[in-house]
């Protein structure tokens, strides 16, 4: 199977309960935006919902960085990009872009996600099938550029006198 890099989610919505007494998107939806984006992605890797049940192994978001670039607003349609930065046995690295329907970008996020086994709950290897399905994403990623976002950190930067 072909992974598409980066991995591309279906268009979403802004519905009307995510706008707040701003008149944008609340901060809290980006983040529901870029979970429903994961979750397709998680489900082409077969890491979704199914194999929770099933295997009783999941997924857990350990660390996430978002980063607001422009307000969305009501009935605006997006897509978001999902791209597997790094992984390892037990973890991934994946970068986020939430983007108009018209191009421009939203917002961006990083995240750190853990493999779960659930009776634990603890963290996880990936069984040899899964970290196959995972290498193969990684793969089509490896050929795109890193993301100029990625990797940023939070800071005030003062002036010296």
């Amino acid at each position: 199977m072909t992974q598409p890099a980066p991995f591309v989610s279906r268009v979403m919505e802004v519905e009307k309960d995510w706008i707040d007494y701003n008149g944008h998107m609340n901060m809290a939806y980006y983040n529901v935006l870029f979970d429903r984006c994961s979750d397709e992605a998680f489900d082409a890797m077969g890491l979704g919902a199914d194999y929770a049940r099933d295997r009783k192994l999941t997924i857990y978001t350990a660390e996430i960085h978002v980063c607001y670039v422009q307000e969305l607003h009501l009935a605006d349609r997006v897509t978001v990009t999902w791209q597997l930065l790094d992984h390892d046995e037990k973890r991934l690295r994946a970068y986020q872009e939430i983007r108009h329907v018209d191009g421009w970008l939203a917002a961006t996020s990083e995240a750190l996600s853990l493999h779960i086994d659930m009776a634990g709950p603890n963290v996880a290897p990936f069984p040899a099938d899964v970290r196959q399905r995972v290498e193969a994403m990684r793969a089509a990623h490896a050929g795109l550029p890193m993301p100029e976002r990625a990797g940023r950190s939070i800071a005030i930067k003062r002036r010296t006198a």
